[in-house]
C-alpha cells in the first residue's frame, strides 16, 4: 500500500491518529529533509528515504518503486498532501502506469486551518487559497486568481507569501487585492505554527511589515467585514446577534 501522509504543521499533537498510525505501521517513510525531521520521534528504526527542495517527482518515483516491491510506503507532506502537497502528484504518477498501485491519502490539518485557529475565526464565511510561488504557476495566471478572489471579496489565504527567491510577490498581491478591498482591512500572521518560533500578529493590509512575513508564514486577508475584538480576528458568519 501506498499512503501519502499529511503531518499538519509539525507537532505531534496537531496530527490526526490515522496519520500517526500509518506512519508507525509502514515499513519506509520517503519525503523532504526537513519533515522527516518533524517526526524523529515516530519513525526509528524504519527505512527513510529523503531529499531535499525541488526533488518530489523523484521522491514520489521512488515510493512507487517501493510499494510495487510489495512494502507499504509513506510520502509525508507538511500539512495537508491534497493542499499544494504530494498527492496529486503520486496520483498523477500512478493513473499513467499499466499496473494498479493502491493508494490511501490521509488528510492533515493545513495551514490556513491552523493559522486561523490561532487568530479566532477569521474563516467563518467564504474563503480560497492561493499559493504566491510562481515555480509551478505563471505568475500572470496567480495575478488572475487574486483579482477574481479579491474582486469576489473572499477571506484570501495566501501560501508561499514571501521567500528570497521571490521577494516581491506579497507587495504585488496586496497590490492588487488593494484594488478591491480598503487599506484599513485585517491581515491575520500566522508564523511557524506547531512550532517552538510559532507567532501570529493581527494587522491591515496597510500597516503590514512584509520583512516578517517568509515561506513558513500564512497570511489571511479578510474580508470587508472583517474586524478584530478582543486581540482576535472575526469574520462573520452571517447571524443576527
Amino acid at each position: 500500500m501506498l499512503y501519502v501522509v499529511g503531518l499538519g504543521p509539525g507537532e505531534k499533537k496537531k496530527m490526526s491518529l490515522e496519520a500517526i498510525e500509518v506512519i508507525k505501521k509502514v515499513d519506509v517513510i520517503v519525503g523532504y529533509t526537513t519533515y522527516i525531521r518533524l517526526i524523529k520521534e515516530l519513525v526509528d528504526g524504519k527505512e527513510l528515504i529523503s531529499t531535499g527542495m525541488k526533488k518530489e517527482i523523484d521522491r514520489c518515483k521512488k515510493a512507487i518503486d517501493i510499494a510495487k516491491d510489495g512494502k507499504d510506503v509513506a510520502v509525508i507532506s507538511s500539512g495537508d498532501a491534497g493542499v499544494y502537497g504530494m498527492a496529486g502528484l503520486i496520483l498523477e504518477l500512478t493513473s499513467q502506469m499499466a499496473e494498479e498501485i493502491a493508494v490511501q491519502v490521509i488528510p492533515g490539518i493545513t495551514a490556513s486551518i491552523a493559522g486561523a485557529a490561532l487568530l479566532g475565526a477569521p474563516l467563518m464565511n467564504d474563503f480560497c487559497h492561493i499559493s504566491l510561488s510562481d515555480l509551478m504557476t505563471p505568475w500572470e495566471m496567480i495575478e488572475k486568481r487574486l483579482n477574481a478572489a479579491a474582486s469576489a471579496d473572499f477571506v484570501i489565504c495566501l501560501y508561499n507569501p514571501r521567500s528570497k527567491g521571490r521577494p516581491n510577490h506579497l507587495a504585488r498581491a496586496l497590490e492588487i487585492i488593494q484594488q478591491y478591498k480598503s487599506e484599513d482591512t485585517i491581515v491575520g500572521i500566522a508564523k511557524d505554527v506547531g512550532r517552538k518560533e510559532e507567532k501570529v500578529i493581527l494587522t491591515s493590509i496597510a500597516d503590514l511589515d512584509e520583512t516578517v512575513v517568509d515561506m513558513t508564514t500564512i497570511v489571511l486577508v479578510g474580508n470587508k467585514e472583517t474586524y478584530i475584538s478582543d486581540n482576535w480576528m472575526i469574520t462573520p458568519r452571517g447571524y443576527k446577534l
